[in-house]
């Protein structure tokens, strides 16, 4: 089964398709966190943390809030 490590973080990547793996790795690389234990990036956002990025945009010019 081909397998792939990052050399930023060192996670092992592996997959029965070699295609698919290539795809994982390439997305890895932009979502990378370089070492471990480092903050993750906006995506991987803590679920017991609701409150906006942005809370001067949290709302349109209506006052609508933006996000339900």
């Amino acid at each position: 089964m081909p397998e792939l490590v990052c050399e930023e973080c060192g996670k092992r990547m592996f997959h029965e398709n070699e295609t698919t793996l290539k795809v994982e790795a390439k997305i890895h690389g932009k979502f990378c966190r370089k070492r471990e234990g480092s903050a993750h990036s906006y995506m991987h956002r803590d679920p017991l943390h609701p409150g906006p990025f942005d809370p001067e945009r949290q709302a349109d010019t209506d006052g609508s809030p933006v996000l339900k």
